[in-house]
């Protein structure tokens, strides 16, 4: 740990489960010398108090950023064009802001018209998180050993860059710089796809005859269980993030919906090498993701 700290005030727009693991980071390591949060409801501005995350609260986004040296926006994709709009008046040169949302293109598209020449945009994405939400579900090691995909545009200051990336080096994240749209392809695929899955499927069950949806529940077996924990995720948040990268996801469901019907006429006409064909790829995969520390 360095003696002196990354950032003079950090300020964090949104203080759930990312802001306030990020927050508690930042406490442990004295990442900052002040911490600012600011939300909408005075309850979740009393919990972060109360565990001692922020130094002082408020519910107004432009009284979070003045004078902060980052500024962190971190809740639903849909709320940051009103909160760069807020807190434009108030930014002045040398200030940085980043994020911490699942989809990049149209956060950059919300954001970067309105901030000031000499604001530094560094767009950024921790690829963590667990279906727990608000600041009471923070934990400091949240991002050990996970991936955090930063997604500046061209002509971002370096030194922004830079020290945005070592804050989440510190925070125990391996670091990534990517192109937003790419981003977006991969993150469809590899996050919002299995969201999108995982919500249909325990639709599914929420829609079968009262008895046999209580047997399902009743008799979950473990694949059932997990689709149920990726299911319970905040729904404010995936709404905004399937609002914000549809064509992504629908490019991916395409793909996904062509395998889908290839497998069910696989099991329709027996064809029981096409499946252990099939399983056996996936679980390479698999092995192959645990091997990447990412298991």
């Amino acid at each position: 740990m360095s003696s002196e700290p990354l950032f003079g005030t950090v300020c964090f727009i949104g203080i759930g489960l990312i802001g306030s693991s990020l927050a508690r980071v930042i406490r442990r390591d004295g990442l900052a010398r002040e911490i600012v949060a600011c939300a909408r409801r005075q309850e979740t501005l009393d919990k972060t108090m109360e565990l001692g995350l922020a130094d002082r609260v408020t519910t107004d986004p432009a009284e979070a950023a003045r004078g902060a040296d980052l500024i962190v926006i971190c809740s639903p994709i849909g709320t940051y064009g009103a909160i760069a709009q807020a807190i434009a008046p108030v930014l002045q040169p040398g200030q940085v802001v980043s994020d911490v949302g699942s989809v990049k293109q149209a956060v950059i598209a919300a954001v970067a018209p309105h901030l000031p020449e000499g604001v530094a945009f560094v767009p950024g994405h921790p690829i963590a998180g667990t279906e727990h939400s608000g600041p009471e579900s923070g934990f400091d090691t949240l991002f050990e050993g996970r991936w955090c995909i930063l997604t500046p545009q061209p002509g971002t200051d370096e030194a922004a860059i830079d020290k945005v990336a070592e804050l989440w080096r510190r925070a125990g994240s391996r670091i990534d710089r990517m192109d937003a749209s790419h981003h977006d392809q991969v993150l469809a695929i590899t996050s919002h796809l299995p969201h999108l899955i995982a919500y249909t499927i325990v639709g599914t069950v929420f829609d079968l005859e009262t008895s046999t949806s209580q047997e399902v529940i009743q008799y979950s077996a473990s694949g059932f269980r997990d689709f149920t924990r990726i299911a319970a995720s905040d729904p404010v948040m995936w709404r905004d993030i399937f609002m914000n990268n549809r064509e992504a996801v629908l490019e991916m469901l395409g793909r996904f919906s062509e395998d889908l019907s290839r497998l069910q006429r696989a099991i329709r006409w027996g064809e029981a090498d096409v499946l252990e064909d099939l399983f056996t790829r996936t679980r390479d995969v698999r092995r192959s993701i645990v091997d990447a520390g990412q298991g």
